[in-house]
């Protein structure tokens, strides 16, 4: 557990207190052999459907670039395509200005981290800074709050609450909003793969600039849905008077076009905080190298391989609706690429997990290491295990069928 009186902000993660959920599970199963000759690994969220068949020519391109020092803000071919983008894919009147509204990221991950710094730093306080975060959370969420000294504070996101938190709850508490620098909300959500609809949104952005904090949307699943494509913090925004003000959103290219290891991603929305977000960035934070971003932009306004990768999961999500049904409170996902399975009659989580790999070679995660026990006192994710669609059709199939015939 967090520990609120540590001695230094990252006691709590050099000392393991809070550590990566992949860490947790190889102690877990450590010493306990698969219970099949195949192995079937549903852990990590990296996406294995096709990338764009052009990106080494576009690469190849820019070779001279890797000569030349990235701007911290991102080349301006990079940005406009990025502003193009999301003008094509919301509705946002006015647009995004791309040298004032965007910034390139090393992917979203390192983004959503150095946000913190700003974020700390934009609003006096009396007491200790407090970052509010979905729980379950993205780690880098919890790893920024600690790196500035906040308190990470985790809102479950159960069934009773739509899988998105409380916000009611959390207006009701005026003294925890005095603190408040950050909220991150993740739409669509991993694990839960929901989809926060427009009030939804736009309460919580209301919440932020009644009290002056930054809404950080974390929308890196926004491309991968079966039906309707999900709502984005910026296209409720710019309805708004005060358009993008308080609200940054971020995403990138690892999920959406299958590049996890191209390093790419963006972030957009406040122009004031982007102003600072750029000067923090500009002292310490990563930069992408300039033939990646020429890659980017190409990557950005191509939609065919992204519909490619959309029908493959699409099929993926047939054969869990036809093999799970209604077992484990299964239902198909508004977004993202996983499943969010309920084992609370197999023992919780970690036990399902365990059983799972021990007798059908099936590895998963349990749900309480994507989270932390919140404000109730409960981790909203100990009955779960999350399920990475990112193996093919045929292996999934099989991975699904190895599970109903192991816990029934």
């Amino acid at each position: 557990m967090f520990n609120l009186q540590m001695s230094h902000p990252l006691s709590s993660l050099t000392s393991g207190a809070i550590s990566s959920p992949f860490s947790q599970l190889r102690k877990l199963l450590a010493g306990i052999a698969p219970g099949h000759e195949k192995p079937i690994e549903l852990t990590i969220g990296e996406p294995r459907e096709a990338m764009p068949d052009f990106i080494q020519a576009k690469l190849d391109e820019a070779t001279a670039l890797y000569g030349k020092y990235p701007p911290i803000r991102g080349a301006e071919e990079a940005r406009k395509a990025i502003s193009e983008w999301l003008a094509k894919r919301y509705v946002l009147p006015g647009g995004v200005d791309p040298e004032r509204d965007v910034l390139m990221l090393s992917g979203s991950r390192e983004g959503l981290f150095f946000a913190c710094l700003p974020a700390v730093g934009r609003k006096d306080v009396q007491g200790r800074p407090a970052i509010l975060m979905c729980n379950p959370y993205y780690s880098a969420y919890v790893a920024g709050a600690i790196a500035v000294g906040a308190e990470p504070v985790y809102l479950n996101a159960t069934k009773a609450t739509g899988f998105l938190p409380d916000l009611d709850a959390i207006a009701r508490d005026e003294a925890l909003l005095k603190r408040t620098v950050a909220l991150f909300i993740n739409s669509p959500s991993n694990p839960q793969g929901t989809v926060a609809d427009r009030s939804y949104i736009l309460k919580a952005l209301e919440l932020a600039r009644a009290h002056n904090f930054m809404l950080f949307l974390d929308e890196c699943y926004s491309e991968i849905y079966t039906e309707a494509a999900p709502l984005g913090g910026l296209e409720v925004a710019a309805a708004t008077p005060e358009r993008f003000r308080n609200l940054v959103v971020f995403n990138s290219l690892s999920k959406r076009s299958n590049l996890p290891g191209l390093r790419s991603g963006f972030c957009a929305g406040d122009p004031e905080f982007i102003e600072a977000y750029g000067e923090v960035r500009n002292m310490c934070a990563p930069t992408v190298p300039l033939p990646l971003q020429h890659a980017s932009a190409a990557i950005w306004r191509d939609e065919a391989h992204v519909e490619r990768s959309r029908k493959a999961y699409r099929d993926k999500f047939l054969i869990s609706d036809n093999v799970l049904g209604g077992r484990y409170g299964y239902q198909r996902p508004a977004g993202g690429f996983c499943l969010w399975l309920d084992m609370s009659q197999f023992g919780g989580g970690a036990q399902a997990a365990v059983t799972l790999w021990q007798r059908a070679g099936v590895k998963v995660i349990p749900g309480s290491f994507l989270a932390q026990t919140g404000r109730d006192g409960t981790n909203p994710g100990a009955d779960y295990v999350r399920v990475a669609m990112v193996q093919d059709s045929k292996t999934i199939q099989e991975a699904l069928e190895r599970t109903i015939s192991v816990l029934r």
